[in-house]
Order: structure tokens, then C-alpha cells, then sequence
């Protein structure tokens, strides 16, 4: 069963017309046809409505039910994934990033296009137990031989300190990228590519307001050539 159908299904259970049910989600009739016939896919603050009113958003996005009401929460619905709980491990949304596509600081407006469940070994190998987690698919060879187009990177939102050197996902300029931080003295930063055919970009003191570090790059999935 697709999201679009565990959706409507949803709706259903509650006994609601599309027309309410998008009402009560802050969308129009129409957004949510498209939604449930998976012509579009939910975004993050659509998601946080749903839970509100009672959607089980976790079996919407998965296909598995919350395990009781105290776990139908934003973070365990999937809009960012809290690994703090002990059910085995966390659900990461995936979003599917052009670079010009990110419309604010933050991934809430960022359609989901999936999720991917890390165990609670995985999480703990790599430090990650109670951190909120996003997968990005990475998109250009900016970054390579790091990173290929196509990879899925999962980023640790808790964690924007860029004063120790490491690859982030950034906002810059109404952009979402993924690039090496490297903070410089007085305030500025470079942002770098791995790929030695693209040019260091520095970020001035007096341009720090146009960017804005979303979370550090951790590990990643990708085909091994």
C-alpha cells in the first residue's frame, strides 16, 4: 500500500471528507487528492497537522502503527527522527533536495519522499542515539569523490558547530547544499568542494546572514563502483 492510500485510509478511519480533513491540515481539497493519490508528496508541516488531529502518522509514512498515543509524536511520526526511544532504532525522513529548492532555514517545507530505519546498533556505532536525523539525497559531483549524485547522506540536525572542521548541509541564499565547512578567522567561512574542479567559495563576516548550517553530514548510502 502506498502513502497516498495508507493516507486516505486514515482519513477514513476518522470519518472525515476530504474537504474537512484538508481544512483541519491547512490545505486545499485539492493538495490533499494529490496527496492521496500519490501525485504529490506530504511536506513536513502538513505531517505536524496530522498528528495533531489524531492521524497515525508513523503508519502513514511506513505502514507500521505507533507502538501507543505517547509515541504519536512529531518526532516519531517521522518528521525528524528521535532515536532517543527504545523501539529498536529510528525512522529517517528522506528528502529529495534540488540544490535551489530549499525555501528556508529549515527542512519543514521540504516534501518527504520516504523514510529509512536505522537500528538501535547502527545509532550507537555512530553516536547518533537521540539525535534528530534527516536524509538528503546528495545531487551533483561537487563533492566527489566523497560524495556521488545519488547518495543519500543522513545529517545530524543537533549538531551546527562548524568550528570544528566537517561536510554540512547549509542554507545559502534561499540554497540548500551540501559542502566542506571551514571557519575562518574574524567571522567568515569557507564553503569547499571535494571535487578540486570547483573553486573554494568564501562566506564574508558581513554575508553570515545568508547562510545558516542545518546540521552536520554523518554517513552515507551509495553505490560502490
Amino acid at each position: 500500500m502506498t502513502v497516498g492510500r495508507r493516507l486516505k485510509s486514515e482519513r477514513e478511519r476518522l470519518g472525515m471528507t476530504q474537504t474537512a480533513f484538508a481544512g483541519k491540515a491547512g490545505i486545499t481539497k485539492n493538495t490533499q487528492l494529490l496527496y492521496e493519490t500519490d501525485q504529490r508528496h506530504p511536506k513536513a508541516d502538513y505531517l505536524v497537522a496530522l498528528d495533531k488531529i489524531g492521524v497515525d502518522v508513523l503508519y502513514t509514512l511506513t505502514g507500521k502503527h505507533a507502538v501507543s498515543s505517547e509515541n504519536s509524536s512529531e518526532a516519531q511520526a517521522g518528521i525528524f527522527a528521535d532515536s532517543s526511544g527504545d523501539l529498536g532504532g529510528c525512522c529517517v525522513p528522506l528528502y529529495d533536495v534540488e540544490g535551489a529548492a530549499g525555501a528556508g532555514r529549515s527542512l519543514e517545507n521540504e516534501s518527504i519522499v520516504g523514510t529509512f530505519t536505522i537500528d538501535s546498533e547502527t545509532l550507537t556505532q555512530l553516536g547518533l542515539v537521540g539525535a534528530r536525523l534527516a536524509g538528503i539525497r546528495v545531487r551533483g559531483d561537487s563533492m566527489e569523490p566523497t560524495l556521488f549524485d545519488g547518495d543519500w547522506t543522513f545529517v545530524n540536525l543537533d549538531d551546527t558547530n562548524f568550528a570544528q572542521a566537517g561536510v554540512f548541509l547549509v542554507w545559502v541564499s534561499g540554497e540548500l547544499r551540501i559542502k566542506r565547512v571551514q571557519r575562518l578567522a574574524g567571522g567568515a567561512m569557507y564553503l569547499i568542494s571535494d571535487n578540486t574542479h570547483y573553486e573554494k567559495e568564501m562566506i564574508r563576516r558581513g554575508q553570515m546572514q545568508e547562510v545558516a548550517i542545518l546540521g552536520r553530514v554523518r554517513t552515507r548510502l551509495g553505490e560502490i563502483s
